[in-house]
């Protein structure tokens, strides 16, 4: 294990360096995760046709009808696999301490960092008990704002927007919650973000050449250090939460609007990361914490223009409803 990160107040380590990311400066002693590329876990021949549990099939599909995600339980419950349609394949044990991962001919190492740093890295935070939104978050006024919501709500732009009017990012598409002593931090993920190319050209226009992430997934990689732009590594007690609501054309837009405390836990139970995993223990731990969570922490929903040159507006908006405060540096480790 030669590389070893802080992902998410976890201190990882890999056999492979993972792109985009920053080793740690100090050692960081014993992993609380292993990355094993290349390998598949030990597994006896009786575990392997005895016990494969199906738990998931995504509802995006091939042309062929098959499923593009698929997970099984496997080793009578011990571990998890996540079967991609490339030929890619995880493994995760039932405690999120260990990782495993192979990919196929049609597939590459960039296609499996990619993945990892995604789904595979929710998936495991879920198994190790953390309750993951469904969001970006960056910091503001010296404390975390998040941005909620689906696919290409405009998390990902949103956060970049902001963190080119000079707002730290601490983490994109999955925001990892921490609860100490009564308030709630978000802990920090990646130095990048990930565009689609519309929104990088919204952003950057001409000078927006990001590379993708990999030949298959085409997404655009923006590092925020390359770019003059800032990440945040220390966890951030949470300020406050944005729904990102649909797009409008009214002239008043981006319109920020109170949500009740009711709707707005609905509303972040519907978008908590990698759900389908949680067995009813979870979930009702889940949906006492984001009781307590809206208990605490203002939500509000945002509307933003459909218009994509009026991001600064919408950035302004959220500015607006985060006063400038006190650093926040956090004692929340974050480990589990």
């Amino acid at each position: 294990m030669d590389f070893a990160y802080l992902i998410f107040g976890l201190r990882v380590r890999s056999t492979h360096a993972l792109p985009g990311l920053q080793a740690a400066v100090k050692p960081i002693g014993q992993a609380d995760v292993s990355v094993h590329f290349g390998i598949s876990p030990p597994i006896s021949g009786s575990q392997t046709v005895s016990a494969e549990e199906p738990v998931f099939d995504s509802s995006i599909r091939l042309k062929s009808g098959e499923p593009w995600l698929r997970i099984w339980k496997v080793a009578g419950g011990e571990l998890l696999r996540m079967d991609y349609a490339d030929g890619t394949q995880f493994w995760l044990d039932a405690q999120g301490r260990a990782v495993w991962a192979r990919w196929g001919e049609t597939s590459s190492f960039e296609d499996a960092a990619s993945y990892l740093l995604g789904p595979v890295f929710g998936y495991l935070l879920r198994l190790r008990g953390v309750t993951c939104l469904h969001a970006s978050a960056v910091q503001c006024g010296g404390r975390a704002v998040t941005f909620v919501g689906a696919e290409g709500a405009g998390k990902s732009t949103t956060a970049a927007a902001m963190a080119l009017r000079g707002h730290a990012v601490l983490s994109d598409d999955i925001v990892a919650l921490a609860e100490r002593d009564g308030e709630f931090y978000a802990m920090p993920a990646y130095p990048y973000l990930s565009l689609w190319r519309d929104s990088v050209d919204a952003l950057y226009g001409a000078d927006g050449n990001l590379s993708a992430f990999s030949a298959n997934y085409s997404k655009r990689m923006l590092p925020l250090a390359e770019r003059g732009l800032r990440f945040s590594g220390e966890p951030a007690v949470l300020d406050s939460i944005f729904l990102l609501g649909e797009r409008s054309s009214d002239a008043g837009a981006p319109v920020v609007e109170e949500v009740e405390k009711r709707d707005a836990l609905m509303a972040l139970v519907g978008n908590t990361y990698a759900n389908r995993l949680l067995d009813e223990e979870m979930r009702a731990r889940e949906f006492a914490l984001l009781g307590r969570l809206v208990a605490a922490v203002p939500v509000r929903r945002l509307r933003a223009h459909q218009d994509p040159s009026r991001i600064n507006a919408l950035c302004e908006s959220i500015e607006s409803e985060v006063p400038p405060r006190r650093s926040a540096a956090s004692p929340a480790s974050g480990r589990r």
